[in-house]
């Protein structure tokens, strides 16, 4: 313990980058509590190691509390930002290269009931198409198959 205490700022340092690798690697960087914690711990131990600062236990300690709540202030929004970003991308599958002659005519509002693969699909069209046309899926929806002219 009497290690710890003389060597607050590498104890620091170390403790920091524990809690950066528990923020990252086990929480998935879920919450960022530990991240501004963490980072806080780095900074406090790198400006005491710097001799920036005085190494003590009462400094380390408000020198942590003020520079975490800075970090989360400067850094929550972007980073609650950066984990909500999705990428909504259409995955190809088998249905991308269905084609099918149509049975009834169909339009964005209107389509009709489409037996496939033991499923009904309701087809339907961005544009006006008419019965008999040559179709393909574009697009795929819940129990819906969107359709445009081969």
């Amino acid at each position: 313990m009497e290690f710890l205490t003389e060597n607050i700022s590498q104890t620091l340092l170390v403790l920091g980058v524990i809690a950066l690798i528990v923020e990252v690697a086990v929480l998935g960087f879920a919450t960022f509590v530990l991240f501004f914690v963490g980072l806080s711990m780095v900074f406090s131990g790198a400006l005491m190691y710097a001799g920036l600062l005085e190494a003590d236990w009462i400094t380390a300690l408000w020198v942590n509390a003020i520079i975490t709540a800075g970090l989360a202030a400067l850094l929550w929004k972007p980073l609650k930002r950066l984990q909500e970003s999705r990428d909504s991308t259409d995955v190809n599958s088998d249905f991308a290269e269905l084609t099918f002659s149509l049975e009834q005519d169909i339009d964005e509002h209107n389509g009709y009931k489409y037996a496939y693969s033991g499923i009904e699909w309701l087809v339907k069209s961005k544009q006006p198409l008419s019965k008999g046309s040559q179709v393909r899926v574009v697009k795929k929806d819940v129990g819906v198959f969107w359709v445009e002219l081969q």
